[in-house]
């Protein structure tokens, strides 16, 4: 009975591997008529299509534009995604978990378009599904835009699905436009009669729609400011002599890792490669070290750590490389305090990333 059971335990994680490799989990197609896109496999049934996806398989075969007479292996079907198997707002029913479904951000392609097309999803509920805002986005990115509502009974992807689902606070509709609603000083003419009366009547509405938000912006400003600061210096070619300051007093000491270490929440993901170096003001006296790095969203904070001299700081990704000809080869740009934390004394060190 024991030797049964562990067969039977190997059999249905090896088949929920498999389901797993054969279901791509891409959003295609643009609200309201959202798919997935699914490969027969030997000896697969509709039936066991349909409890894969928690859709009726005479559904998927109307929108494959087949009929249920026979399958082939390698034949591509379309599950609908509708709101018997899909969720946006977290509502399932209490034998169902919720597997993430995934849309490919496009090149130019922004966080208004992508909701507009999974169904006008609140930006809000984007941002937070993956820890990422509008202006980090780029293109390749994998966005979750919704769940796939299965049973835990009977599909093999509820092995990898959550049971509880955060959704944000509805705040009226996407998070991009009340930066541009809030042009309440635009009306100086209106100020000499009676449209100054209706002005006091139109700043309410706008103060409480600044209080959803003040969060959001105070956190873009921030790095919008950070942005700004490192700019001047980024362009500057990477230093080839020992890395010392110059505009700071004393000795530097460093800062034990630096001022973001206590923000670092690693994902489980990491590189390595050759880190290059670029003058910056910021680090000195504050310990806040800034990294470029391709391919890693604005604003993750990323650990370095330094094999030869066994020393690691905490940086924030301010963004990708410059195409410039020192970055040919390099892996991140680090700040020169950051560096100089790390003990590197020279142009090019190999490091440890993780992020």
């Amino acid at each position: 009975m024991l030797k049964f059971k562990g067969v039977l335990v190997i059999a249905l994680v090896a088949f929920t591997q498999f389901a797993w490799s054969q279901s791509d989990m891409t959003v295609q197609g643009t609200s309201p008529d959202l798919y997935l896109m699914h490969t027969v496999q030997p000896k697969e049934t509709w039936f066991a299509i349909g409890r894969l996806y928690n859709a009726q398989p005479k559904e998927i075969a109307a929108l494959s534009g087949v009929t249920m007479d026979k399958l082939s292996i390698g034949q591509e079907l379309k599950v609908p995604l509708s709101a018997h198997n899909f969720s946006q707002d977290g509502k399932k029913n209490a034998d169902e978990v919720f597997v993430p479904v995934y849309h490919i951000v496009q090149e130019k392609e922004w966080m208004y378009r992508i909701s507009q097309n999974a169904n006008k999803i609140p930006i809000e509920s984007l941002e937070k599904w993956n820890n990422v805002t509008n202006d980090q986005l780029q293109a390749g990115m994998k966005l979750i835009v919704g769940y796939l509502k299965v049973k835990t009974a009977s599909s093999p992807l509820a092995a990898n699905g959550l049971k509880k689902l955060i959704v944000p606070a509805a705040t009226g509709g996407t998070t991009a436009k009340p930066a541009t609603e809030t042009p309440v000083v635009k009306t100086e003419k209106p100020a000499e009669t009676k449209p100054a009366d209706t002005k006091t009547t139109e700043t309410k509405p706008a103060d409480t729609k600044a209080v959803d938000h003040k969060t959001v912006e105070a956190k873009k400003e921030e790095l919008k400011e950070e942005k700004e600061e490192a700019k001047k210096d980024i362009g500057a070619p990477p230093a080839t002599t020992p890395v010392t300051p110059v505009t700071t007093e004393g000795n530097y000491s460093g800062y034990k890792g630096g001022y973001f270490k206590p923000s670092y929440s690693g994902s489980g993901k990491s590189t390595a490669g050759n880190a290059g170096i670029f003058r910056s003001t910021s680090g000195w006296k504050d310990g806040k070290y800034y990294a470029l790095m391709n391919n890693v969203p604005v604003g993750t904070i990323v650990k370095i750590t330094y094999s030869s001299t066994n020393k690691s700081v905490f940086a924030k990704v301010l963004g990708q490389l410059p195409d410039m000809r020192e970055s040919v080869g390099l892996t991140v740009r680090l700040s020169d305090a950051a560096a100089a934390e790390l003990g590197a004394e020279m142009g090019k060190f190999y490091v440890d990333i993780a992020y």
